[in-house]
């Protein structure tokens, strides 16, 4: 219940920030919500869709 909470919010500041998500921005979704709330606010509210997707894919791999 709490990660859909989270996942929701994260959703709604990537639209807010970048418009549609598209399939990218869903990826990174997960990776997000493995940090603390404050710092993927932060990074959501500062670095660009480009940084994100640098930074989350990578992480993934």
């Amino acid at each position: 219940m709490i990660w859909c909470f989270c996942s929701s919010v994260v959703e709604n500041l990537l639209k807010a920030r970048f418009g549609e998500l598209n399939d990218q921005l869903v990826a990174i979704i997960p990776a997000l919500l493995e940090l603390p709330p404050e710092e993927y606010t932060r990074l959501l509210l500062q670095l660009s869709q480009e940084e994100l997707l640098t930074r989350f894919q990578r992480s993934k791999n």
